[in-house]
């Protein structure tokens, strides 16, 4: 037998042959299927024709399968079967009722107020698995390039051009200081060149708190050469709260780490605000779980720079 692969079949094409399989009649098909009884025959013909193989034996009173009707009406089944969960499976994602959602974001964010949107989304949508890599900007956009996570929420870096980013708020920059310090006496902003002589804590090159602190002491014509580099914000903190030095950082990782023993001073002349934003793929749609936790996060910090 050979089937004639130039013409296909359609799922509603199945349904009318196992109808007709079920109830022996054309008369009955066409009206359980809402069909005239000549198009039940005409959906049975193609049938017949792509498969180059008689599927019912016709006679005045009845319809009944071949052996080769019986063969294909097994398979009918199953790949009717198979279509209705495939439909399900589709209508399970887009209603967020399974899925995953795997982000990247600063750990500023993701010790503040990731979390918050993480926890609002999970009680809405139980069954969407959600993952989370906390990591600075450089890795954030690497991992969304690797599709290794489906978006990040980090600043912005033009080393990466062919992803997508959205601004969505900004973070001016603050002094760290030890309530000891002469500066701390004062409630007042503080000019970037008033610490340019000081003992600076800050973070290696590649992070995005550094790049934006190199880039406000290059308004000045300085060279930013901190004293101290560690990788992770919370050191900073404790170097800061010992007396070590004092570090310029944005709002939110300071709010990340003020738990008392620092205070804090804005940062002004420039006024540095560091970009936070989405990146994601260009040219590739977001997953229905995607677009969801995007609206969240939009709601919540969507604030672009000005």
């Amino acid at each position: 037998m050979q089937i004639n692969s130039t013409i296909l079949w359609t799922p509603r094409d199945l349904d009318v042959f196992l109808v007709l399989a079920e109830t022996g009649s054309f008369r009955r098909t066409a009206s359980q299927v809402h069909l005239s009884q000549s198009a039940v025959s005409g959906v049975i013909a193609r049938l017949e024709d792509t498969l180059s193989a008689r599927l019912f034996d016709r006679t005045t009173r009845s319809v009944h399968l071949t052996t080769a009707g019986h063969a294909f009406a097994e398979q009918a089944r199953l790949i009717r079967a198979q279509t209705l969960e495939a439909l399900q499976s589709v209508r399970r994602i887009t209603e967020l009722q399974t899925g995953q959602l795997r982000m990247a974001a600063l750990p500023s964010l993701a010790a503040t107020v990731i979390p918050k949107i993480m926890a609002r989304f999970t009680l809405q949508f139980p069954g969407v698995s959600l993952t989370l890599h906390d990591t600075l900007s450089g890795p954030a956009f690497e991992l969304v390039r690797a599709g290794t996570v489906d978006l990040a929420i980090t600043a912005a870096n033009p080393d990466y051009a062919d992803l997508d980013y959205e601004p969505l708020s900004a973070d001016s920059f603050v002094l760290l200081l030890h309530p000891d310090h002469p500066l701390a006496a004062s409630s007042a902003p503080v000019d970037w060149l008033q610490t340019a002589g000081l003992t600076h804590i800050s973070m290696p090159r590649p992070a995005s708190v550094r790049q934006y602190a190199d880039a406000a002491f290059i308004q000045h014509r300085i060279v930013f050469s901190p004293h101290y580099e560690v990788e992770h914000i919370a050191t900073i903190h404790a170097m800061v709260r010992s007396g070590l030095g004092v570090a310029a950082l944005p709002e939110l990782a300071a709010a990340f780490v003020q738990q008392g023993g620092v205070v804090s001073r804005k940062l002004t002349h420039p006024d540095i605000q560091r970009p936070i934003g989405l990146v994601t793929k260009r040219n590739r749609s977001l997953s229905p779980a995607a677009q969801e936790m995007v609206r969240m996060l939009k709601q919540e910090i969507g604030h672009p720079p000005a």
